[in-house]
């Protein structure tokens, strides 16, 4: 239970002095009712709020994922560079939705942004070993002896020390990788260890989560408890789901829908 304004403040409707004066003014309905004590507290799960007769989006639980084009930052904000949040749509940057991990600068494809600090935390947590799968295009193809590599755990040159992955040959120039940790350009530098330096860096999958069919630049919003439990459950990893979403991004990409 919270008081009225306070509800109306944090579901980005004014700010509380506006909604005070909204409130006592008598422009708000509570559940049919007109009510004019701000003070008066509400469940805000299972209250329908009006102001001036329309409705008010309150304040949720929300999971949503961006198909990331490259040129942004995974950030909030940056006073110099353009960042995830520019994507987002204004309904969801209001319920303070933050990036899930992170995608390097200039790689594309599938990042999660939630407001609930706690599934995000065991969405990344390593105890839950979560793979990500990406797609790559490099120069030259990779070799069993490279396969065999990732599979054994890499040690890179700087003395970095990676968890087994696994590499998947998909022709000349094309591969795929999964990994189940996220560290600072981990891919490049494992595909560059191996003499095969990326061209093009694209996120297809979390768990059993894909990209599928969602536009570059897009956003979409996830049932929770569904897509945690795909995400973390352990799954077979789905070749088809692979080979459909091992392609290059070449639709380019504009305004979100807000009606998403």
């Amino acid at each position: 239970m919270q008081r009225l304004d306070k509800i109306l403040s944090e579901a980005g409707a004014g700010s509380r002095k506006e909604l005070r004066s909204a409130i006592r003014a008598g422009r708000v309905t509570v559940n049919g009712v007109t009510v004019k004590d701000e003070s008066e507290k509400f469940d805000e799960a299972a209250a329908e709020i009006l102001l001036d007769g329309e409705a008010v989006e309150l304040l949720r639980p929300v999971l949503i994922v961006l198909n990331k084009p490259a040129g942004f930052l995974t950030a909030a904000d940056d006073p110099r560079q353009k960042t995830v949040m520019d994507l987002i749509p204004e309904r969801y940057r209001r319920f303070g939705v933050m990036p899930v991990g992170r995608l390097d600068k200039d790689t594309e494809g599938l990042l999660l942004l939630t407001n609930d600090g706690q599934l995000a935390h065991r969405i990344i947590s390593p105890r839950h070993g979560v793979w990500k799968t990406y797609y790559c295009e490099h120069e030259g193809m990779a070799s069993e002896e490279d396969v065999h590599a990732f599979a054994e755990g890499l040690t890179l040159s700087d003395g970095l020390s990676c968890l087994p992955a696994v590499l998947i040959a998909l022709g000349e120039g094309k591969s795929a990788v999964r990994v189940q940790e996220g560290k600072f350009h981990q891919v490049r530098r494992m595909m560059a260890a191996r003499g095969m330096p990326l061209s093009y860096l694209k996120r297809v999958a979390e768990g059993g989560l894909w990209l599928g069919k969602l536009a570059l630049g897009q956003v979409l919003e996830l049932d929770m408890g569904k897509t945690e439990r795909l995400i973390t459950s352990p799954c077979d990893f789905d070749e088809k789901n692979l080979l459909a979403n091992c392609v290059r991004n070449s639709q380019s990409f504009g305004a979100n829908d807000e009606k998403l």
